[in-house]
């Protein structure tokens, strides 16, 4: 059996670049920046109020305390948004609130609790009882987050709804990202039937394209279809012929070692059907179709595709996309029971993280089935994958274990 660093190289080794589309923020959203996205303008735009008070000039108020305010007079008034910029001379304020510009003789903000009356007496005469720390006092100044022409999102980041915030913030209207894959995503086998239909002898309700589709559109790539074929060849070569552009064909099912392999029979190109030593997830079928589509064919036991994707499938769509960041992130947590591992096998085991103790998260199985490929309905309890090495008989309670997390 070929180990998992292996298939996954040659995965990688094949992928190519999705090439660059232009999108509204909107669009964009969940997508792969393929430039860095540059800021339009300063921000801050402006020298602005950082609290609601008075903009002063600090040297005026130096001296202000309890026992001695300072009296100053209030001369206008800045809502935000204001496009005033009034003149202050020595012992002359303005009003102003959060957000507004700073007048260009002011360089100090008094907060409205810092005066007598605050804001029930802030137009006229006002009596400054706590002097600003000195110039610049809750002041915020142009361009201190960054400047424009600065890089907010460097290419190969996922634009999610904080980095679209960024974007927005320097005055970018539109991203530069990679073009999503297009995907369609087929479930092989004539034992499987809709969801909430009747069950004959021998059929089971459908579950891969829900896990897939999902699983799918997560990465930022383009679900095209997602459905069931039978183990007849023809339905199988109709389909594909169907959606000839899709740039990866996932497949679930019929690349094992059984009699009505469809997925073996029909796909022609430079495929290859291995033996991966990982449990669940052992057959695997990858490579290139004559059409130029990649191909993944993962085991259909619901279990096994989806350990499956997240081991090969998932990074060669985020890597088609340009994406920095590959795969999931890491812990490693105490197992809070033990149990068994397949021999000779990387197992990677549903499981679920007590985070009881905050100060000392634990991992278990998921259900006590463990990793049995079949366990469809264990899965729904899953937020992360124990990952146990190959060389491994056993794992004991308390012993550390790499965990995968997946939600």
């Amino acid at each position: 059996m070929r180990t998992v660093e292996e298939h996954l190289a040659d995965v990688l080794a094949a992928i190519a670049p999705t090439g660059a589309i232009t999108l509204s923020l909107a669009a964009a959203a969940g997508l792969t920046c393929a430039e860095p996205v540059r800021a339009r303008v300063d921000v801050p735009v402006f020298d602005n109020s950082a609290m609601d008070g008075f903009a002063v000039r600090a040297a005026d108020v130096a001296a202000a305390s309890p026992d001695a305010p300072v009296t100053l007079r209030v001369v206008a008034d800045l809502p935000a948004g204001s496009p005033e910029d009034p003149a202050l001379g020595e012992g002359e304020a303005a009003r102003i609130m959060t957000g507004s510009p700073v007048p260009s003789d002011a360089d100090a903000i008094v907060p409205f609790e810092d005066t007598a009356g605050g804001l029930a007496d802030s137009l006229g005469d006002i009596a400054v009882l706590r002097a600003p720390r000195g110039p610049g006092a809750h002041i915020r100044r142009r361009g201190e987050d960054l400047h424009a022409g600065d890089v907010v999102i460097p290419s190969g980041t996922e634009l999610g709804p904080l980095q679209l915030s960024a974007a927005a913030a320097t005055g970018v209207d539109r991203a530069v990202v990679a073009r999503p894959p297009r995907v369609i995503v087929i479930s092989t086998g004539s034992e499987l039937v809709e969801p909430g239909a009747d069950l004959e002898r021998g059929q089971i309700p459908e579950s891969n394209t829900t896990l897939l589709a999902g699983l799918v559109r997560a990465t930022g790539a383009e679900l095209m279809r997602a459905t069931c074929v039978s183990d007849d060849p023809d339905e199988l070569r109709s389909l594909l012929r169907e959606n000839s552009e899709a740039d990866v064909v996932l497949t679930s099912g019929g690349v094992s070692a059984g009699a009505y392999e469809v997925v073996k029979q029909v796909l022609d190109g430079d495929i290859a059907f291995t033996k991966v030593a990982m449990q669940p997830g052992k057959p695997q079928g990858f490579g290139r179709l004559t059409n130029g589509a990649l191909m993944f064919g993962l085991p259909g036991n619901p279990v096994s595709a989806a350990v499956s994707f997240e081991t090969f499938v998932r990074p060669a769509l985020l890597a088609m996309q340009g994406r920095t960041k590959l795969h999931r992130d890491i812990l490693r947590l105490p197992a809070a029971t033990g149990w068994r591992t397949p021999p000779g096998r990387r197992q990677f085991l549903p499981a679920s993280i007590d985070r009881t103790d905050p100060a000392r998260w634990t991992v278990r199985p998921a259900t006590p089935g463990g990793s049995g490929s079949h366990l469809a309905a264990g899965l729904g309890l899953a937020e992360a994958y124990a990952v146990v090495p190959a060389e491994t008989e056993a794992v004991a309670e308390g012993e550390l274990v790499d965990v995968m997390l997946i939600s």
